[in-house]
């Protein structure tokens, strides 16, 4: 009697299990990384959004009123405004008589 070439249930469990460890080490890490993009992202957006500000200041002369009169303006952002990955809105923030737009947190 010759014996079948197949998979028994427990080389079948074990190669379960080897894949169930490995996604377990793996997912955290991508998910992790997911995160810290979006979080940089977020951040370069910000110092475009600052930059694109100062550019306003220096032609105009004067500081924007709401952060519309940049974001939405195709001179500035030919491609369309800004947004954050995490979906909150960017603010405009006058300190120290400078607008800028402050980072926010996630």
């Amino acid at each position: 009697m010759r014996r079948r070439k197949a998979l028994t249930m427990l080389e079948l469990l074990v190669v379960v299990l080897i894949l169930g460890a490995l996604a377990a080490i793996v997912l955290p890490r991508l998910v992790g990384a997911s995160q810290s993009a979006k979080a940089k992202t977020c951040e370069t957006n910000i110092d475009t959004i600052n930059q694109q500000i100062e550019l306003y200041h220096l032609l105009t002369g004067s500081w924007p009123n709401n952060l519309k009169n940049v974001t939405e303006n195709i001179d500035y952002f030919p491609d369309g405004p800004p947004e954050c990955p995490f979906g909150e809105k960017y603010k405009l923030d006058k300190r120290h008589g400078k607008y800028r737009v402050r980072e926010h947190n996630h």
